[in-house]
């Protein structure tokens, strides 16, 4: 692995094709869990790509790799929300009420729960989880204080607690 890394870092084409294959179902998934829907995370992941691609000499240390994919993933799926919230003109909060209101009798699962928390808490709630990083690694890879990421960790948890536990509802 470490030798495809660095045979990318000189520009080989293939090797680098080779390391994003292995996660590329990986990047999928994050994308897919932050905008919620196919297209989007295939955009997600074509623009994962590009970016690594274009940036793979300033991988400092090949331990890393998947994590500093993963941390491009997260802000291309980032950028995404960005831009969908600037072409929508409706208060979020109405929209989340709204939509909330409309879905009352479905069974609210742990996705549900946990696009309705924010940024930071769903990036430290997935990584932590989802790809089963340690808090430490997912401070470094969010460039966080360790302390802040265990502070939005359990503060994540008690929502995500306390929205299953009301059966969803969300305050």
């Amino acid at each position: 692995m470490y030798r495809l890394i660095e045979k990318a870092q000189k520009g080989d084409d293939r090797a680098f094709l080779q390391l994003f294959q292995t996660y590329e179902i990986d990047i999928y998934r994050m994308g897919y869990t932050y905008v919620g829907n196919k297209e989007d995370a295939l955009d997600v992941v074509q623009e994962t790509a590009y970016k690594s691609f274009k940036a793979i000499q300033t991988l400092k240390n090949p331990t890393y790799f998947k994590t500093w994919l993963l941390k491009i993933a997260i802000n291309c799926s980032l950028d995404i929300l960005r831009k969908r919230k600037k072409k929508n003109d409706f208060n979020e909060d109405e929209i989340i009420h709204e939509n909330f209101a409309e879905h009352l009798p479905e069974v609210f699962d742990l996705q549900q729960c946990i696009d309705y928390l924010s940024p930071d808490e769903k990036s430290i709630i997935l990584l932590r989880f989802y790809e089963d990083l340690t808090i430490k690694e997912v401070a470094n890879l969010l460039e966080m204080p360790l302390g802040t990421a265990k502070t939005i960790l359990y503060r994540s948890l008690q929502k995500l607690r306390q929205q299953l536990q009301e059966g969803g509802s969300y305050v």
